[in-house]
Protein backbone atom coordinates (compact mmCIF):
# COMPACT_ATOMS: atom_id res chain seq x y z
CA UNK A 1 0.00 0.00 0.00
CA UNK A 2 2.55 2.65 0.73
CA UNK A 3 4.72 1.59 -2.22
CA UNK A 4 1.98 2.63 -4.06
CA UNK A 5 1.11 5.44 -2.82
CA UNK A 6 4.92 6.41 -3.25
CA UNK A 7 4.69 5.37 -6.86
CA UNK A 8 1.64 7.73 -7.37
CA UNK A 9 3.70 10.83 -5.74
CA UNK A 10 6.39 9.93 -8.03
CA UNK A 11 4.47 9.88 -11.27
CA UNK A 12 2.90 13.42 -10.28
CA UNK A 13 5.95 15.11 -9.20
CA UNK A 14 7.26 13.84 -13.02
CA UNK A 15 3.85 14.91 -14.58
CA UNK A 16 4.73 18.33 -13.14
CA UNK A 17 7.92 18.65 -13.84
CA UNK A 18 7.00 17.64 -17.82
CA UNK A 19 4.78 20.65 -17.67
CA UNK A 20 7.14 22.69 -16.36
CA UNK A 21 9.27 21.90 -19.12
CA UNK A 22 7.40 22.34 -21.61
CA UNK A 23 6.35 25.98 -20.62
CA UNK A 24 9.72 27.06 -19.73
CA UNK A 25 10.69 26.06 -23.64
CA UNK A 26 7.67 28.24 -25.11
CA UNK A 27 8.89 31.97 -26.16
CA UNK A 28 8.66 34.38 -23.08
CA UNK A 29 6.30 37.00 -23.86
CA UNK A 30 7.64 40.63 -24.99
CA UNK A 31 8.21 42.94 -22.40
CA UNK A 32 7.15 46.20 -22.50
CA UNK A 33 10.64 47.70 -23.59
CA UNK A 34 9.52 48.66 -26.81
CA UNK A 35 7.03 50.99 -25.02
CA UNK A 36 9.36 52.35 -22.63
CA UNK A 37 11.56 53.33 -25.70
CA UNK A 38 9.76 56.88 -26.43
CA UNK A 39 8.22 56.76 -30.29
CA UNK A 40 8.38 58.68 -33.05
CA UNK A 41 6.19 61.53 -32.76
CA UNK A 42 4.42 62.24 -36.75
CA UNK A 43 6.70 64.92 -37.72
CA UNK A 44 5.13 68.40 -38.33
CA UNK A 45 6.35 71.19 -40.59
CA UNK A 46 5.53 74.66 -40.06
CA UNK A 47 4.88 76.72 -43.20
CA UNK A 48 6.24 80.27 -42.54
CA UNK A 49 5.46 83.42 -44.49
CA UNK A 50 7.49 86.10 -45.14
CA UNK A 51 6.53 89.26 -47.19
CA UNK A 52 9.45 91.61 -47.24
CA UNK A 53 11.80 88.73 -48.94
CA UNK A 54 12.62 88.73 -52.62
CA UNK A 55 14.37 84.97 -52.68
CA UNK A 56 11.51 82.68 -51.54
CA UNK A 57 8.17 83.90 -49.78
CA UNK A 58 8.16 81.22 -47.10
CA UNK A 59 10.30 79.01 -45.22
CA UNK A 60 9.76 75.40 -43.45
CA UNK A 61 10.67 74.80 -39.70
CA UNK A 62 10.32 71.70 -37.86
CA UNK A 63 10.83 70.79 -34.24
CA UNK A 64 13.82 70.24 -32.24
CA UNK A 65 12.31 67.40 -30.43
CA UNK A 66 10.86 64.68 -32.39
CA UNK A 67 9.45 62.13 -29.76
CA UNK A 68 6.70 61.68 -26.88
CA UNK A 69 8.10 62.81 -24.00
CA UNK A 70 10.64 64.81 -24.53
CA UNK A 71 8.95 67.45 -22.30
CA UNK A 72 8.73 70.32 -25.00
CA UNK A 73 6.17 72.36 -26.34
CA UNK A 74 5.52 74.21 -29.70
CA UNK A 75 4.50 77.90 -29.04
CA UNK A 76 3.57 80.16 -32.30
CA UNK A 77 5.17 83.77 -30.86
CA UNK A 78 4.68 87.10 -32.18
CA UNK A 79 8.24 87.95 -33.55
CA UNK A 80 8.38 91.57 -32.30
CA UNK A 81 7.53 90.35 -28.90
CA UNK A 82 10.35 87.49 -28.86
CA UNK A 83 12.65 89.51 -30.15
CA UNK A 84 12.26 92.29 -27.61
CA UNK A 85 12.56 89.84 -24.62
CA UNK A 86 15.58 88.59 -25.94
CA UNK A 87 17.00 91.55 -26.36
CA UNK A 88 17.24 91.95 -22.66
CA UNK A 89 19.06 88.69 -22.81
CA UNK A 90 22.38 90.10 -20.75
CA UNK A 91 24.90 86.99 -21.71
CA UNK A 92 26.57 89.18 -24.15
CA UNK A 93 25.37 86.83 -26.70
CA UNK A 94 22.15 89.44 -28.61
CA UNK A 95 23.04 89.81 -32.12
CA UNK A 96 23.11 92.52 -34.14
CA UNK A 97 20.58 93.49 -36.41
CA UNK A 98 20.47 91.94 -39.61
CA UNK A 99 21.93 95.17 -41.90
CA UNK A 100 25.41 94.80 -39.94
CA UNK A 101 26.01 90.93 -40.48
CA UNK A 102 28.64 90.12 -42.92
CA UNK A 103 27.53 89.38 -46.33
CA UNK A 104 28.38 85.70 -46.26
CA UNK A 105 26.52 85.54 -43.01
CA UNK A 106 23.47 86.48 -44.83
CA UNK A 107 23.90 84.53 -47.56
CA UNK A 108 24.61 81.41 -45.56
CA UNK A 109 21.62 82.44 -43.59
CA UNK A 110 19.05 82.20 -46.26
CA UNK A 111 20.63 79.33 -48.42
CA UNK A 112 19.70 77.43 -45.00
CA UNK A 113 16.46 78.18 -45.08
CA UNK A 114 15.41 77.95 -48.64
CA UNK A 115 12.52 75.78 -48.69
CA UNK A 116 14.00 74.65 -52.11
CA UNK A 117 16.29 72.72 -49.75
CA UNK A 118 15.50 68.63 -48.81
CA UNK A 119 16.98 69.44 -45.62
CA UNK A 120 14.23 70.86 -42.93
CA UNK A 121 15.82 73.42 -40.62
CA UNK A 122 14.45 73.41 -37.49
CA UNK A 123 12.65 75.93 -35.25
CA UNK A 124 14.50 78.08 -32.88
CA UNK A 125 14.59 76.39 -29.62
CA UNK A 126 14.51 79.39 -26.56
CA UNK A 127 13.87 79.37 -22.73
CA UNK A 128 12.28 82.43 -20.89
CA UNK A 129 12.30 83.97 -17.68
CA UNK A 130 11.20 87.06 -15.76
CA UNK A 131 12.80 90.20 -14.33
CA UNK A 132 11.83 93.14 -12.28
CA UNK A 133 10.98 95.66 -14.57
CA UNK A 134 13.25 98.69 -14.51
CA UNK A 135 11.38 101.99 -12.88
CA UNK A 136 9.46 102.72 -9.37
CA UNK A 137 7.12 99.23 -9.64
CA UNK A 138 9.86 97.37 -11.02
CA UNK A 139 11.90 98.23 -7.94
CA UNK A 140 9.00 97.74 -5.54
CA UNK A 141 8.70 93.85 -7.46
CA UNK A 142 5.03 95.01 -8.69
CA UNK A 143 6.21 94.49 -12.20
CA UNK A 144 8.14 92.19 -14.12
CA UNK A 145 9.83 91.65 -17.92
CA UNK A 146 10.26 88.78 -19.76
CA UNK A 147 13.74 87.59 -20.73
CA UNK A 148 14.04 85.27 -23.49
CA UNK A 149 17.43 83.29 -24.05
CA UNK A 150 18.17 81.40 -27.46
CA UNK A 151 19.53 77.63 -27.08
CA UNK A 152 19.45 77.66 -30.60
CA UNK A 153 18.68 79.49 -33.94
CA UNK A 154 18.92 82.96 -32.59
CA UNK A 155 20.04 83.55 -36.45
CA UNK A 156 17.80 82.52 -37.86
CA UNK A 157 14.91 84.14 -35.96
CA UNK A 158 16.41 87.40 -36.54
CA UNK A 159 17.14 86.68 -40.41
CA UNK A 160 13.03 85.36 -40.19
CA UNK A 161 12.11 88.79 -38.43
CA UNK A 162 14.21 91.51 -41.04
CA UNK A 163 12.41 88.84 -43.79
CA UNK A 164 8.91 89.91 -43.06
CA UNK A 165 7.61 87.39 -40.54
CA UNK A 166 5.05 87.95 -38.19
CA UNK A 167 4.98 84.66 -36.27
CA UNK A 168 6.68 82.26 -36.30
CA UNK A 169 7.05 78.37 -34.52
CA UNK A 170 9.45 77.83 -31.67
CA UNK A 171 10.08 75.48 -28.95
CA UNK A 172 10.34 75.65 -25.38
CA UNK A 173 10.07 73.48 -22.33
CA UNK A 174 7.11 72.26 -20.89
CA UNK A 175 7.64 74.36 -17.41
CA UNK A 176 8.11 77.60 -19.33
CA UNK A 177 5.12 77.23 -22.43
CA UNK A 178 2.81 79.11 -20.02
CA UNK A 179 4.92 81.93 -19.67
CA UNK A 180 6.14 82.01 -22.96
CA UNK A 181 2.66 82.48 -24.67
CA UNK A 182 1.47 85.08 -22.06
CA UNK A 183 4.27 87.23 -23.01
CA UNK A 184 5.02 86.22 -26.36
CA UNK A 185 2.11 84.39 -28.03
CA UNK A 186 1.18 85.11 -31.28
CA UNK A 187 -2.87 86.25 -32.09
CA UNK A 188 -5.41 83.83 -32.82
CA UNK A 189 -4.97 84.66 -36.14
CA UNK A 190 -1.79 83.35 -36.63
CA UNK A 191 -2.73 79.85 -37.27
CA UNK A 192 -4.10 80.31 -40.35
CA UNK A 193 -1.40 81.59 -41.33
CA UNK A 194 1.53 79.61 -40.09
CA UNK A 195 0.35 76.18 -41.18
CA UNK A 196 1.32 72.88 -39.60
CA UNK A 197 1.07 70.05 -41.83
CA UNK A 198 2.27 66.33 -41.45
CA UNK A 199 5.51 65.75 -43.21
CA UNK A 200 5.09 63.80 -46.49
CA UNK A 201 1.76 65.15 -47.47
CA UNK A 202 0.94 66.76 -50.18
CA UNK A 203 0.90 70.41 -48.07
CA UNK A 204 4.65 70.01 -48.50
Amino acid sequence: MLLTQSARSVSALLTRWRLFASLSSLPLPLSNSSSAAAPACAETVWTVPLQEHPWYDHVRLKRVFVTDGTRHQVVLVDVRKLLACADRDNTDYVLKPVAEWHSGKVRGIREFLDPENPRIPQMPYVTISTRRAPGLLGWFGLEREGVVAFRNGQHRARYLADAGARWFPVEVHEREATLLRELCGAADDARTVVRATPLNTGGV
